[in-house]
């Protein structure tokens, strides 16, 4: 009983360290973490904003001004649907409600590209808490129900 307890705990700590490692080493150098304004991200020509919200989302919180709306859902229609935005020497920054989606969202798609990729933190919660004034999303920056 006693070998049997050891031999699972001694598998545990393998798993643990395992994701630990993958976790650490796994981030990709061209993903960033960063607690843009609204303004800078409105401003900013040398970023494409994508909001990743869904369309209700943006119709009750408003967007940033020039954002890029495409709801996320997996990598590759992500990216076929944004591609055709960026231009080069171009960022790409992603936003959604808190910052949990798109920073999974930023670690999925930044092997992917060669571009830097930036998952904004906090989210649109953290932009619209500094003051940032949104505008109404529209059918011209992606929202198909506008």
């Amino acid at each position: 009983m006693d070998r049997r307890i050891f031999i699972a705990f001694g598998a545990v700590v393998a798993v643990a360290a395992a994701g630990a490692s993958l976790l650490i080493g796994g981030r990709p150098e061209n993903l960033t973490l960063e607690a843009l304004s609204g303004d800078t991200l409105a401003q900013d020509d040398g970023t494409l904003l994508v909001d990743i919200r869904t369309p209700g989302e943006w119709q009750d919180s408003g967007v940033i001004d020039g954002a890029l709306l495409v709801t996320y859902s997996d990598a590759d229609s992500f990216l076929s649907q944004v591609r055709p935005h960026l231009r080069d020497g171009q960022r790409l920054a992603l936003i959604c409600r808190s910052g949990n989606r798109s920073s999974r969202a930023a670690a999925q798609i930044a092997g992917r590209v060669d571009v830097p990729v930036v998952d904004v933190a906090g989210g649109m919660n953290r932009v619209l808490d500094q003051g940032y004034s949104p505008v109404a999303p529209t059918r011209a920056m992606g929202c198909t129900v506008c």
